[in-house]
């Protein structure tokens, strides 16, 4: 199974967790976004979360659920 992949990323002066291209929600600064990023992650397992800083650059990944990493083979 894929996993879900969010992300929680800058917006103008805000914060977004969003998937798939879609704002999921929007918070005033990041850190209320990574706790919503995580809730939602972990209710939709498989799933990682990608939190990036505010120049772009991913600052940390999360998976939860099963991680098929390393692979098999």
């Amino acid at each position: 199974m894929a996993h879900k992949r969010y992300n929680v990323v800058p917006s103008g002066s805000q914060w977004q967790v969003t998937h798939a291209g879609s704002a999921l929600s929007t918070h005033a600064t990041k850190d209320p976004a990574v706790n919503a990023g995580v809730v939602v992650a972990y209710a939709n397992q498989p799933s990682q979360l990608v939190i990036y800083r505010a120049n772009g650059t991913i600052e940390d990944e999360r998976t939860y659920g099963n991680d098929p990493y390393p692979p098999r083979g």
